[in-house]
Order: structure tokens, then sequence, then C-alpha cells
């Protein structure tokens, strides 16, 4: 027993140093740039250059174009025509020369009655509000994911320093019972023992050193920053931190049903339904156009042939224009307008039941939150008088291991209760702190839109 023990320990020891060794070549091989940052400035810096945001930005810009397209109906069209050549040949009278000609034509309409008008530039200015809305949106989204990320990369970091720290002391441990050995108080068992258990954290530190890393990725990549080799992270300063909150359900539900961005989105979207349905419907009505038309030529001696008249002057063309209006009035539609009403109807009656639906979950959204907000407080002081505890029975058991009273596994036992209650009193933590930012994104304070719209609105 005591040669398999010894053989246990030195592949132990084995395995340790190559792990070590491989670990070096690692960070040998690929270290990249890190740089310090805060909450806020990783807030600052997504709200600068993330690409979901940059791409709703783009989208604001193309709607302040599909706005002109919707107010065009209004507007007068004018068209211009300028034609020129030449004329030759013999006439009576003349000679034979060529002679060049040249005149000039003008069209001009005005919609003096279009039920169309009002309800496109309507629609119009609720295309601008929506796209506004929409990079609001993206704003909150955006700023939301990157304040989780910023969140787990401390709790992983934490986590890590954590388990480290344990680590170390089972090493002490160890260092402890191979010194016992050495000088005869103890048998080989107890050391291999320790050393193992020493060894069964290593997995553990190495899966929250890569669930730092998988946070900082995602930290990163959510403020835009560039990922490849030499990429610059970011490293998240601080440490989570427990807040003792109390929320008031009946004022903050009003207050979130004000100013959600994707309320505000779902209410626009029923707006922009229904000027779409009132576009549709103004073919049912007729239309009133005013025409002018204008002919210049600068000679007369430009000619065309007038077969209806009984003299040859009269194909002398002379500059003339005219004026009226046209009327048009769809009587049968053949259920071209009818069928297109009918679709638009339907789809703002999905819009609006969208609407009803966010506008009705925002309740029980807020009173899940408050209450995992309870829940948690009440696990972080339970597990917090519960670490004082486990540190104190972590020390007895260690001054009875020392003196030969208990045995390895008790030790192992104690110090696995420490590392879970430490461990929840962290995870009870972040917890918390996600869902405190659950809860400023469900009462929307990430960000409040400007009901400002005749300054956002031209």
């Amino acid at each position: 027993s005591n040669v398999q023990n010894g053989q246990a320990a030195e592949i132990l020891e084995h395995a340790k140093m190559k792990t070590i060794a491989l670990t070096f070549l690692a960070i040998g091989a690929f270290v990249p740039s890190i740089f310090a940052i805060g909450l806020d400035d990783a807030l600052s810096t997504t709200l600068d250059k993330n690409p979901a945001i940059q791409q709703a930005r783009s989208a604001l810009e193309q709607a302040a174009g599909r706005r002109l397209v919707l107010r065009a109906i209004a507007l007068p069209r004018a068209r211009i025509g300028i034609a020129a050549g030449a004329e030759g040949g013999d006439r009576a009278g003349q000679s034979s020369n060529i002679k060049p000609f040249g005149f000039g034509q003008g069209f001009f309409t005005q919609a003096l009655f279009n039920a169309a008008i009002p309800a496109s530039y309507r629609r119009g200015n609720v295309e601008v509000l929506i796209a506004q809305q929409r990079l609001n949106v993206a704003i909150v989204e955006q700023l939301h994911a990157a304040r989780v990320a910023f969140y787990t990369a401390l709790y992983d970091r934490s986590l890590q320093a954590l388990r480290e720290g344990q680590r170390d002391r089972l090493e002490q441990n160890v260092s402890s019972e191979k010194a016992r050995y050495e000088s005869g108080n103890s048998d080989r068992g107890a050391f291999t023992a320790a050393t193992l258990v020493a060894r069964e954290l290593e997995p553990q530190v190495e899966d929250a050193r890569r669930a730092y890393g998988g946070a900082v990725l995602k930290l990163a990549e959510t403020m835009g920053h560039e990922l490849g080799p030499d990429a610059d992270l970011p490293e998240p300063e601080g440490v989570l931190k427990f807040a003792h909150v109390n929320v008031d359900l009946g004022s903050e539900t009003a207050a979130a049903l004000e100013r959600r961005t994707d309320l505000k989105l779902a209410r626009l979207l029923v707006r922009a339904a229904e000027e779409d349905q009132k576009i549709l419907e103004a073919s049912y009505y007729p239309a009133i156009n005013g025409l002018l038309y204008g002919e210049y030529i600068p000679s007369s001696g430009g000619h065309r042939e007038n077969d209806n008249s009984p003299q040859r002057s009269n194909g002398v063309i002379s500059s003339e224009y005219r004026a009226g209006a046209d009327y048009t009035w769809r009587v049968v539609d053949n259920g071209l307008v009818t069928g297109a009403v009918q679709r638009q109807r339907a789809i703002r009656r999905m819009n609006d039941l969208t609407r009803e639906k966010l506008e009705a979950n925002v309740p029980r959204e807020l009173e899940r939150i408050r209450n995992e907000l309870h829940s948690v407080a009440n696990r972080e002081k339970s597990l917090e008088d519960a670490v004082a505890a486990s540190e104190e029975n972590v020390s007895i058991i260690s001054e009875s291991l020392a003196q030969g009273l208990l045995s390895q596994l008790d030790f192992r036992t104690a110090e696995n209760g420490l590392l879970e209650t430490k461990t929840g009193v962290l995870t009870a933590t972040y917890q918390q702190n996600i869902l405190r930012a659950e809860w400023d994104r469900a009462t929307g304070r990430y960000f409040q839109f400007s009901e400002d719209t005749a300054v956002n609105v031209r």
C-alpha cells in the first residue's frame, strides 16, 4: 500500500509540473494586451462603437429619405423637354436652304385634392420616429449586454481568485502533511490524500479562467473592439458588491409603461399601420390635379403639316400655353383597393395585439424581478452567516488534523463546505447585480427617448 501511495504521489507531482510547463508555454505563445476599464467607460465605448448601434443610426438616415418619398405626393411635378433639328427642301416662293429650328415644352402638375396627402405626411413623420425608437431599442439592448458581460467577467474573475485561494490553503496542507510524513508523524497515505484533495481544485480553477476569458471576449465584442491575435482586451475594474434595494412596484410599473423604448416602438408601429391603411383608403376618393402646359418656339421658321387647314400659312407653329385641371375617381376597383385595405387592417390589428401583450407583460416582469431580488437577498444573508461558521469549522478541523484526531476526509469535507458557502455568497451577489441590470432594462432606465418631436421631425 505504501508503494502504491508513493507511486501515486510521484505521478501527481509529475502531472503538476507538466501542467505548469504547458501553461507557461501557452502564455508565451499568445499574450494578448489588456487594458483596464470601468463600467461607465465600457458603456460609453459601446454607445460609440457597437456595430448594431451604428447600423441603427444608418437606418435613421434611410428613414429621412423615406419621409421625402412619402411627402412627394403633395409636391408639384415639373418636366421640361427641348427638341432641335433642321429642315430643308423646296417650298413655293422660298429658296431651298436648310434652316435650323428648335422648341421647348414644359409640363407642370400640382395636386389640388388628394385624400392620401395628410396620411402620407403623418406616415413620413412616423417613419422617422420608428427609426429613432429602433435606434433607442438597439442602444438599450447593447448597453444591457455590455453591462451583463462586465458583471460576468467580474464574477468569473472573483470565482477564480476564490478557488485559487482555497487551492493555496490546500497546498499548505500538502506541505504540512509532507513535513509530518518526513518526520515520521504520519503515513504516506495521509500525504497522498492531501495531494489528491489539492489537485481536485485544478479543473475548477481552469473552468473559472476559461469563463472569465469568454466574458472578456463578449465584452470586447459588445464594445466594438477588433478581435484578433493582437487585439486589446478589456480588463474590468472593481469587484461585485451586494446592495440592499427596495423597489416600489406600483410607481415603477407606471413609469416603465411611459418610458420603455420597446413599448414606444410598438405604439409607433400601430400608428404607422393606421396611416398606411388611410393611404390605401384614399383610393376610394377622387383626386384633382392642376395642369399647366406650355410650348415655346423662338422663331416662326418651323412648319408642320396641317391637312385640315385650307391655307398653307396655317402650318406655321407659334408659342402657346394651356392650363386646366384633371379629375379622376375610381368607381369600380374589382377588389384591388378593398383587398389591400383589408390586408393592411389585419396588419394593424396584429401590431395592436403585440403592443397590448407587451404592455400587459410589464407588471408581471417587474413583479418577477422584485421577487427574485427578495429571494437573492434572503439567500445572501443566510450564506453570509454560514461563512463565519464554516471558517470556524475549518479552523477547528485543521487543528484536529494536525493532532491526528481527524482524517483527511474530514478536512476535505470542511474545505468543500467552506468553498461552496463562499461561492454561494459570490453567486448571490452576482445574481443580484444581474437582476438590478434587468430591473433597469425593464423599467426603461437605460435610455429615455425625448418627446420633443418638433425638434426630431422636420
